[in-house]
């Protein structure tokens, strides 16, 4: 699904990732983790395809299509997918009008994930306009729903979130990740930041990853790695010998 190859990325004159490498198959759903300011969300960016963000070596392969210089629209209709940290308010414009413009399949009813995400009495509101941090975080795994991706990224998505709507976020990021069908059967791939990791609560995780300082620096099984870091902190990492 997703291979990334020695992958180095600047913003401006800094290079913030430093020779990442990394393999997603189909159906798998890896996690990363690190401290703040480790380049976790810059590295998502750069799969995206974001100007900021400049890949200066390295490459970027998306289902066997090598795309380190597409731009973000063409990533997007090859099946990539991304659910922002801090998405932007966007003045002007309603979500139900987003909503009907990010479908791909016009003819597909898209009011059982709206009221899924308990959205409906948003569609006439700008979007992320006055919404509170759970609203935001409904209504962007609502666009994802309606996008549909097989290759989905998601920045932090219990950040700023209660009790209440993290359970149904959980849920339904587990349904955007076909947790519900057999591993055979699944067509969907996702990497996912968290830093909490009560995501893991919802998702059955194959992988784990920590990056320090815009490296890779342990992989290994999720739970482990989220265990030892609660454990013994982020330095531990520098010294684990884990594999995938």
């Amino acid at each position: 699904m997703l291979e990334l190859q020695d992958l180095h990325v600047a913003i401006g004159d800094r290079e913030i990732l430093h020779g990442i490498n990394l393999h997603i198959e189909q159906g798998e759903t890896h996690v990363l983790m690190g401290p703040n300011g480790s380049g976790k969300s810059t590295l998502l960016m750069a799969i995206m395809g974001f100007d900021a963000y400049k890949v200066t070596s390295g490459k970027i392969i998306m289902n066997g299509v090598d795309v380190t210089d597409k731009p973000v629209h063409e990533r997007a209709r090859l099946g990539m997918g991304i659910m922002f940290q801090r998405p932007p308010t966007i003045s002007g414009l309603k979500l139900g009008k987003m909503l009907n413009v990010i479908n791909p399949d016009k003819d597909r009813d898209i009011q059982p994930a709206i009221t899924r995400m308990n959205m409906v009495d948003f569609l006439e509101r700008d979007i992320n306009q006055g919404f509170s941090g759970g609203e935001i975080k409904r209504s962007e795994i609502l666009q994802m729903m309606v996008q549909d991706p097989s290759f989905i990224m998601l920045d932090e998505p219990e950040s700023g979130v209660d009790l209440e709507n993290i359970h149904l976020m959980g849920e339904s990021i587990a349904f955007l990740l076909q947790k519900h069908q057999r591993f055979a059967n699944r067509k969907n791939s996702g990497l996912v930041i968290t830093h909490t990791g009560y995501i893991m609560d919802y998702l059955d995780v194959d992988k784990g990853h920590v990056m320090i300082n815009g490296e890779f620096k342990c992989h290994g099984n999720p739970r482990d790695i989220l265990k030892l870091i609660k454990e013994k902190g982020y330095n531990e990492c520098l010294r684990c010998d884990k594999i995938v």
